[in-house]
């Protein structure tokens, strides 16, 4: 069963959405090659860890968010343009 999806916008988005696909796939082809509770484990356990990335991604996204909220609100052009530089340079 295939759902359709707009394309994600940002370059985050589709990494993301790249990484949770490719874990998908991974946890199937364990499941319909019936490889054994081995197998399937070890698929389990690289969806946690993907999940456990991507969980502090969004952190770091949010923290990010949240640090711009605030000089935008006050219109200070200056810490705006330095959190978006280290933002950039932790990507």
């Amino acid at each position: 069963m295939s759902t359709s999806h707009a394309a994600p916008a940002s370059p985050i988005a589709q990494k993301v959405a790249g990484r949770v696909a490719w874990a998908k796939e991974k946890a199937r082809r364990a499941r319909d090659q019936r490889l054994g509770v081995h197998a399937r484990l070890a698929a389990l356990e690289a969806e946690v860890q993907e999940n456990r990335h991507l969980n502090r991604r969004i952190t770091e996204l949010t923290d990010v968010v949240g640090e711009l909220l605030v000089p935008l609100h006050a219109r200070d052009e200056e810490r705006v343009a330095e959190v978006l530089a280290a933002y950039r340079r932790s990507i």
